[in-house]
């Protein structure tokens, strides 16, 4: 070293000055293949598979399988509309991108449809979590469906979503870590139970003649009633009219099976067929989770991201369509909607053929692998509403008292209590009762998907030029 220099000369300085230094924290993220992705978004997604079909068919008949089977086929081009926001790199899901696309006004209405969406994931499933226990009890104890148990089973159901919820509520506020490994393994569950399930339910097929029909491709709009021939009301006491609003006025009236005399085909018939394709909406829910997950998918990022979502449309195709179809076929009409609306997989795992305990263990694996998946569904529901809160607190939609952490744990508890409240208070308010929750969850989702595609069809004016993915025929 020469005697004029000095150590302190910035000239012979190594190391880099505050200025300089740049922590990206993104390089953090732990990069999954397309079938963790996969298994992240069923894990959300397959739940619904427990209850739409009790749900569909309480309102429009035996017919419900071909609705929810053109609901999951219609499924694809919604997955397509989230692939292509996506590739467009846009950051998160419905708020974000309608935020980008049509403004902070019509991205907090967005987000109030999202959030309404998130808020009954949790109780819906907890309910049918519950509707699942309280059935195998009920089979176990041979009780029949006039039992105690069976006429206080959406209040037990109630009271285990509840206790679920708490559960939940606890293990966020301490802080909870996502695992790609743990989705992985409940799905490896769930398809070894809907192998063993299906597979026997073609036996059930082969050996029994007589349950070889399929069901009728006509809905039923018809006020519903049970068994024995008595009005089915809702929680607040009301009869159940699969036409909603419209089923006291003279549409309602003409849009009834018998003033439409057959001919579905009608301009009322199609409109008809319109409603009761409404119905089958919910067994779309959780296609959210497909843009909350887009930034974990390893490279190439948009061809993985496309198998992902590949995969997510064929196996909830196959689960939640093909088991609504043996459901109807396999689990007679005296028993399925009155005994087994609410845990409809547990009541095709009893119909099947074989002796009484195989049966009985079936239906264990079922509520086994059932309360795998819908737990899981209530911590998802409050993990993706504590992030979507986040984002529009940070945008100032939402006062900052919101956003101060714990003062322990460092969550966002306040935002988790507040949705843990809504979701309880959901519950209570529903008594517990599968079908007005699951009506009042597939306006939520319907919503969030119409928010999505209009932003999408914005963006494309927005944006105009070839991009790397667009939804195919979408003119």
């Amino acid at each position: 070293m020469s005697p004029r220099e000095s150590p302190d000369d910035p000239a012979r300085r190594r190391g880099p000055t505050k200025s300089q230094v740049l922590v990206v924290t993104s390089v953090m993220f732990t990069f999954i293949s397309f079938w963790r992705t996969a298994a992240i978004v069923l894990c959300d997604l397959a739940g619904t598979a427990f209850y739409i079909g009790g749900i569909v068919e309480s309102q429009i008949g035996r017919a419900a399988p071909w609705f929810i089977l053109g609901g999951m086929v219609f499924s694809y081009a919604v997955r397509s509309v989230y692939i292509e926001s996506c590739a467009m790199f846009v950051r998160g899901g419905v708020y974000r991108v309608v935020k980008e696309a049509m403004g902070g006004g019509a991205a907090r209405l967005a987000v109030s449809a999202l959030l309404f969406d998130y808020v009954l994931t949790g109780p819906i499933n907890g309910v049918a979590a519950g509707q699942y226990f309280i059935g195998l009890v009920n089979d176990l104890m041979h009780l029949g469906t006039s039992s105690a148990l069976m006429r206080h089973q959406n209040l037990l159901s109630s009271l285990i979503a509840i206790g679920i919820t708490v559960y939940f509520w606890r293990v966020n506020i301490k802080g909870i870590h996502e695992s790609s490994d743990q989705a992985l393994r409940i799905m490896a569950a769930t398809t070894v139970m809907a192998v063993i399930l299906i597979g026997w339910c073609f036996v059930t097929l082969a050996v029994r003649p007589e349950t070889r029909k399929l069901p009728p491709i006509m809905p039923d709009l018809s006020r519903k009633v049970d068994v024995e021939g008595k009005p089915i009301l809702d929680p607040f006491g009301k009869q159940v009219d699969p036409l909603g609003f419209l089923g006291h006025t003279s549409i309602g009236a003409s849009l009834r099976p018998d003033a439409i005399a057959g001919n579905w085909w009608s301009l009322l018939g199609a409109f008809g067929l319109v409603v009761a394709f409404g119905h089958s909406m919910l067994a779309m829910s959780g296609e959210e989770t497909l843009a909350q997950v887009y930034r974990e998918v390893e490279s190439p990022k948009l061809t993985n991201f496309k198998r992902a979502a590949f995969v997510v449309f064929l196996y909830s195709l196959l689960l939640t369509s093909l088991v609504s179809f043996l459901a109807v076929m396999i689990i007679p009409d005296g028993v399925r909607m009155s005994q087994y609306s609410g845990n409809l997989i547990g009541g095709l795992a009893m119909n099947v053929v074989g002796p009484q305990w195989a049966r009985l263990g079936l239906n264990a694996l079922v509520v086994v692998v059932g309360s795998l998946i819908l737990s899981g569904a209530v911590n998802t529901a409050i993990v993706g509403s504590n992030g979507v809160l986040n984002r529009v607190s940070e945008d100032g939609v939402l006062p900052d008292w919101f956003l101060k952490p714990h003062r322990k744990y460092g969550t966002s508890s306040r935002l988790i209590n507040l949705v843990v409240a809504l979701q309880i208070a959901t519950i209570v308010l529903s008594r517990g009762d599968v079908l007005t929750l699951g009506e009042a969850y597939a306006f939520g989702v319907v919503w969030s998907f119409v928010f999505k595609a209009m932003s999408m069809l914005a963006l494309r004016f927005q944006r105009p030029g070839r991009r790397e993915y667009e939804v195919p025929l979408n003119f």
